[in-house]
């Protein structure tokens, strides 16, 4: 498979890829908006709450038999569509880091759970399971009455910081 990304007007990810439909089902292409779930705290009340991982992106998979060059002028066409990466005259193909972190957020239908974690005697964060496994280095802020973890991550040429959800283990957990 091969995955491209295609920047779409914000607020408009998933009205794009309902438009997207019949291309969908043409081109046995998939769309992908990945959210992230974390705490929101509302009326003095902890909610769950899903929001973008990447706002105004939505991530392109086709089968390697297919060009990109076929699909370019129908997905342009769609309303709401703005550019691919890097440019509409240089489509890049996600590889390397790039596309690892993508797979990351496309598990489990593009939504990004809860992690869980615990804090060691140092109270540094300790990730037992979950999206976080593994970013424990790129972890930039913590707040624990959030229940967020900020990750700073090196995307397209890019840094952007995305803030996770995180729930915590009481004691420590065996390893």
């Amino acid at each position: 498979m091969k995955y491209y990304v295609m920047q779409v007007r914000a607020l408009f990810e998933e009205r794009y890829i309902h438009l997207c439909e019949h291309l969908i089902n043409t081109f046995e292409i998939k769309l992908y908006f990945p959210k992230r779930e974390y705490f929101e705290r509302r009326q003095g009340k902890n909610e769950k709450v899903q929001k973008p991982v990447f706002s105004g992106y939505v991530f392109l998979e086709i089968k390697d038999c297919y060009s990109i060059d076929i699909l370019f002028s129908q997905l342009r066409a769609v309303e709401g569509f703005l550019r691919f990466l890097h440019s509409n005259d240089n489509i890049t193909q996600l590889t390397g880091r790039d596309l690892e972190i993508v797979l990351r957020f496309l598990q489990n239908k593009g939504i990004t759970g809860i992690s869980k974690v615990y804090f060691n005697e140092n109270d540094r964060i300790v990730v037992k399971a979950g999206p976080l496994a593994g970013l424990e280095g790129a972890i930039t802020k913590v707040d624990k009455r959030k229940r967020r973890a900020r990750v700073r991550l090196n995307f397209c040429s890019e840094a952007f910081a995305v803030d996770l959800g995180f729930e915590i283990i009481e004691g420590r957990p065996d390893t």
